[in-house]
């Protein structure tokens, strides 16, 4: 008897890691509406409303000017930008930076960032479920559904394969 509850308690563990795992790879994102949210561009302090891009397909990538791994990610971000910009996609970049807008602008103008980046708040990341480490990012449809979710670096090619489904 022992041994069963033991091994029961095993199968719900597992399958509660599983679920865990799931949520944090993005495979549980499809139909999860976007928070909606308004906050300050490093650029010049205007409020910028996530509502301003409904019917466009979104990048929201939260970043950090001190993060390598985030580093690495934005010559892609900036890339995509370019190429698909004009197909009615933007990325929107979220610095969780503590050191104020002047800081990140300056970053912005030094890695020449082509895409709204605005300064987080402290209700922002919870919006999204919660913000665990830094890069992640999330793909939002044109109807403002999140479709996936990026914990940590990805990769240009996974991100333009990923895009090009929801551009259709």
């Amino acid at each position: 008897m022992q041994i069963m509850k033991s091994m029961a308690a095993k199968a719900r563990l597992l399958t509660f890691a599983i679920v865990i795992f799931g949520l944090m790879t993005g495979a549980a994102q499809a139909a999860t509406k976007m928070p909606n949210f308004t906050l300050p561009s490093v650029k010049d302090g205007a409020m910028v409303k996530a509502s301003a891009y409904q019917g466009q397909a979104m990048l929201i990538n939260f970043f950090a000017t001190w993060c390598p791994p985030c580093r690495k990610e934005i010559p892609s971000l900036i890339q995509l930008q370019k190429e698909y910009g004009p197909k009615g996609f933007t990325v929107i970049g979220i610095s969780t930076d503590q050191g104020g807008a002047g800081l990140v602008d300056k970053f912005a103008k030094k890695m020449e960032i082509n895409y709204p980046v605005l300064l987080s708040d402290s209700e922002t990341p919870s919006a999204f479920g919660g913000i665990i480490g830094i890069p992640t990012s999330f793909l939002v449809n044109r109807e403002g559904n999140i479709v996936k979710r990026y914990e940590g670096y990805v990769d240009r090619q996974t991100l333009v394969n990923d895009l090009k489904a929801i551009l259709k």
